[in-house]
């Protein structure tokens, strides 16, 4: 679902703020749900500004900053299939990481 303009955000908080409509109301002028109102009154108060927030959840990954260890798994074990240097690397470190993400980073270790 897309986002709704930072100019339409405006007015919804404009007409709340300086009109003194009712949320139930304002929601109801705009076509918007009441939490959404709710929502853009608090984050111009708390944050001074409209502007939509990033979607989705962050990306985390392991193999963020383990080039290091990866690289010295490559180099110790030169033969290793990709299964197998995700083994090595959960031994190592701890963490499981999936074939594709292994695959991603050994092209650059692989001459």
């Amino acid at each position: 679902m897309k986002s709704h303009s930072v100019e339409l955000r405006e007015k919804i908080v404009a007409a709340h703020l300086q009109k003194n409509i009712s949320i139930r109301k304002v929601a109801n002028i705009f076509s918007v749900s009441k939490s959404l109102v709710q929502k853009l009154v608090k984050q111009q108060k708390l944050e001074g500004n409209l502007q939509p927030k990033p979607r989705g959840k962050p990306q985390f990954s392991h193999l963020t900053n383990a080039e290091v260890e990866l690289r010295e798994l490559v180099e110790a074990h030169p033969d290793a299939t990709l299964i197998e240097l995700c083994e090595f690397f959960a031994d190592k470190t701890g963490n499981w990481v999936g074939q594709s993400a292994i695959e991603l980073l050994h092209k650059y270790f692989v001459v």
